[in-house]
């Protein structure tokens, strides 16, 4: 199936539905007992099955992460990807964030990103710099679009200002139990300036189990795991990202897309789903 996309304010899109690849390879450094041949074959199903955004970055299995996607995608036609990657905490001074970028591109064999994120923040190190080198880095056509991930509200606002081009995304822990950015007001603000939401970790957590939900999915005809997906891409200038390596878990999360759940419907479950958490247990914003 075609993944559909959604626009922004702004004029920035991307697929609603991504493919994630933390813990493909390895966890922070390559696992050397790592079945990479399954992990490829993870990423080439997930393509097939019309999920073209994939999600990676250079922290991820020390960077062996990327060399999966980029074996999985060889051959690929460039134009049918949307690759996401973020440069991490250790590399945001100075030219870090071109040299992590560059030495990406070459474990993935490609050009350009369509979108490169801050993958976390590190107050060690200015802002104003890191936003400095990102803009550069679109300049240079590392990158065709720069955003953040796990940026509070302040912070964000604090890069926009310092920004020369648009952060046209912030990615971020946001499912129906972990609720820390409509508290915050950072949802609401995203919505409101045109910076897409990114959702994370968007099933790690949501009780399946839920009446609220079951019930849900019965009158939608669709599994409790698509309503809590859905849920997320129902809203306006949410996107989501999931990772699958089982092949009956990555038709059910395909079935989460190419519907759209009622807007009193996404409200009442906002309102209603149980064990809210006000805060990222994974990462807190800051």
């Amino acid at each position: 199936m075609t993944v559909p996309w959604k626009t922004i304010a702004g004029g920035f899109s991307m697929p609603v539905l991504g493919q994630g690849t933390w813990r493909l390879g390895g966890v922070s450094e390559r696992d050397p007992k790592n079945d990479d041949a399954r992990d490829v074959a993870v990423i080439r199903r997930a393509l097939d099955a019309g999920l073209t955004h994939i999600d990676t970055a250079e922290m991820y299995a020390g960077g062996h992460a990327e060399e999966l996607v980029g074996e999985a995608i060889r051959g690929v036609e460039r134009s049918r990807l949307f690759l996401t990657g973020k440069v991490w905490k250790s590399h945001l001074g100075g030219d870090g964030p071109l040299r992590a970028a560059e030495a990406s591109l070459r474990r993935l064999g490609v050009d350009a990103f369509d979108l490169y994120l801050v993958h976390q923040v590190n107050p060690e190190i200015p802002l104003k710099e890191t936003i400095r080198a990102m803009n550069r880095l679109q300049r240079e056509g590392l990158a065709r679009n720069i955003g953040v991930s796990n940026f509070s509200l302040d912070r964000l606002k604090q890069a926009q200002a310092l920004s020369e081009v648009p952060i046209v995304a912030n990615q971020l822990h946001y499912n129906l139990q972990v609720r820390e950015i409509e508290l915050s007001g950072l949802l609401d603000f995203c919505q409101e300036t045109g910076v897409m939401v990114i959702a994370w970790r968007p099933l790690r957590g949501v009780d399946c189990s839920v009446p609220l939900l079951t019930e849900f999915a019965a009158r939608y005809g669709h599994t409790p795991r698509q309503l809590a997906l859905n849920w997320l891409i129902s809203q306006p200038g949410v996107v989501t990202i999931v990772k699958a390596s089982d092949p009956l878990h990555l038709a059910e999360n395909v079935g989460a897309v190419g519907w759209r759940m009622a807007e009193e419907d996404v409200e009442l479950l906002r309102r209603e789903y149980p064990d809210r958490r006000a805060v990222s247990e994974a990462v807190p914003l800051i």
